[in-house]
């Protein structure tokens, strides 16, 4: 259950400094909310892909409700309820505004997850038939 992968764990770290600079320095309407949501989802699956060995599928739909999950917290009002509203890391790392759209960027992310596992599949599958 439990390996590292170094690509997905390189991947991870490199859309995690993805998303730091979109944090710091992008500030615009459409980048920073909804392709960092994006992101955010497919480093998520690749965190998880870098230390265990979950299917592909069962990974990105556990992600996918993590990231619902969080969403309704903000909906809830959550980082407020901890009494984290005054800490800026807070409110980036956990959010403080609940958006319908928020889940279509996460799924959206999710998609593009399953469509490049798919992909690396057929890939592998077209090389270990060609090798034998």
């Amino acid at each position: 259950m439990f390996t590292f992968n170094l690509r997905y764990f390189l991947l991870a770290v490199f859309l995690f400094a993805v998303e730091v600079f979109i944090a710091l320095y992008v500030h615009d309407a459409i980048i920073r909310p909804y392709i960092g949501d994006l992101l955010v989802v497919i480093l998520l699956y690749c965190f998880v892909k870098a230390f265990t060995t979950v299917k592909p599928i069962p990974a990105a739909i556990g992600v996918l409700l993590f990231s619902y999950l969080i969403e309704i917290l903000q909906y809830f009002r959550l980082v407020e309820l901890l009494g984290l509203g005054h800490s800026n890391l807070a409110r980036v790392v956990i959010g403080s505004s609940f958006e319908w759209i928020d889940l279509i960027a996460y799924t959206a992310g999710t998609v593009i997850v399953l469509l490049f596992e798919s992909f690396l599949a057929r890939r592998s599958s077209r090389t270990v038939a060609t090798a034998a």
